[in-house]
């Protein structure tokens, strides 16, 4: 079966007939800068894992200069039964979620129903009078919109820490969307005390979630329908949404049930239950046909198709570095030789990544090993899906082999 799946993408690729993104034209590496002699280092290097039993299975896809150049397609979809991968395979994309929902706000502030600086109590009463640590200090200020889409808001997860504050956290929205309301899991956070003072430090948390219940009061819409209406119905991502329904089912990709490494249980959220609430921070399944568009409309500065979904200025805004000044924290995901934009993070021109990029490429991953970026100087987008807990791994690697390949 891989071989045959195989044949039919580079027949596809041979012909510059597109395999599954009919809306994106595919070529031959060669036409856009790519050796197809090192880019195949991507796909031996994913079926070696396979083999080895280190990952189910992946799809990631590879364009340049707005055409797709690979589909890498490997391994099982669902490893249980020997079910194939397809490239239309669906993905729990986890926090891959957070920069749809920040598009989403960022067509609001276009339209003048919110700004950056608002305060969240503005749209959200609960917020008002919020206190810091388990003193229960005052706020020095309300946390903002900026806040939220920068995750400075004060905010954090319930599994960034041991201490007793932490505690007091959900561990995810993932988990508790499946239990509480929006209004409960909201009024339960509220009463939360932040770990930080509003605008002075990054602390990763569930900020998404709070700007994705915004995005809900500002528009009097449940979440799922605003990104249908702004992102996924323009762009024609037809597999995008928090919960995977009817034949779509068969397609959503499974992990492998053991950890690779210590062989502990390993499982994911049943995407295929519906939750009480859509969770913006991480929630979200997709293709990666589907968020290769998304990610092409940031790099064409908001357009894609014909279809313009934010202005060009928004673009930079979002693509700008926003902690200027303030202390990344003890933990910075965004790693060393970036900075946080508003949903994303940006590689800085000063350089200091411990991997392959260009100044100004921005990407965030999701928690199973999906992961994106885009790179406006090489005018690149790759979108790496998998269903594993090796995700730092999986994106060093896919990474480091698209770049090798690029040779002109």
């Amino acid at each position: 079966m891989r071989i045959v799946q195989t044949l039919v993408l580079l027949l596809a690729l041979w012909l510059g007939i597109p395999a599954f993104a009919a809306d994106l034209p595919t070529v031959k590496p060669g036409e856009v800068g790519l050796s197809s002699e090192r880019l195949e280092r991507l796909g031996q290097a994913l079926r070696a894992d396979v083999d080895k039993g280190r990952i189910p299975g992946a799809v990631v896809l590879v364009a340049r200069r707005g055409r797709v150049a690979l589909v890498e397609v490997a391994g099982f979809r669902d490893p249980a039964a020997r079910a194939p991968m397809t490239a239309d395979a669906i993905f729990r994309i986890a926090s891959m979620t957070k920069p749809m929902v920040t598009v989403a706000a960022l067509s609001l502030y276009e339209e003048g129903r919110l700004f950056l600086d608002d305060p969240v109590s503005k749209y959200i009463p609960a917020f008002k009078g919020q206190t810091v640590g388990l003193e229960r200090a005052a706020v020095t200020r309300e946390m903002t919109i900026q806040d939220l889409m920068r995750h400075t808001s004060g905010l954090t997860y319930g599994t960034r820490g041991k201490t007793e504050i932490y505690k007091m956290y959900p561990e995810s929205s993932n988990d508790a969307s499946l239990t509480l309301t929006m209004d409960e899991f909201i009024d339960k956070l509220a009463k939360v005390p932040l770990v930080y003072q509003p605008g002075t430090q990054w602390e990763y948390s569930l900020s998404t979630d709070v700007l994705g219940r915004v995005v809900e009061v500002v528009t009097g819409k449940p979440l799922q329908e605003v990104l249908t209406e702004r992102i996924y119905r323009p762009l024609n991502m037809t597999d995008t949404a928090f919960v995977v329904s009817g034949e779509k089912r068969a397609r959503l990709a499974q992990p492998l049930a053991k950890h690779p490494d210590t062989g502990a249980d390993y499982k994911l959220a049943d995407a295929t239950v519906p939750r009480k609430f859509d969770c913006g921070g991480g929630c979200a399944v997709s293709t990666a046909r589907d968020y290769s568009r998304f990610a092409h409309m940031l790099l064409n500065r908001g357009v894609l198709d014909g279809a313009r979904v934010l202005a060009p200025k928004t673009i930079e805004l979002m693509t700008s570095d926003h902690l200027a000044g303030i202390a990344h924290g003890p933990v910075y995901y965004a790693g060393a030789g970036y900075t946080w934009g508003l949903g994303l993070a940006v590689r800085e021109d000063r350089g200091g990544a411990p991997m392959a990029g260009s100044a100004g490429d921005y990407f965030w991953p999701g928690a199973y090993a999906t992961y994106w970026w885009a790179d406006p100087k090489e005018q690149l987008v790759v979108v790496s899906m998998l269903q594993s807990p090796l995700g730092r791994h999986y994106a060093q690697l896919v990474r480091a082999l698209v770049y090798q390949a690029i040779v002109e």
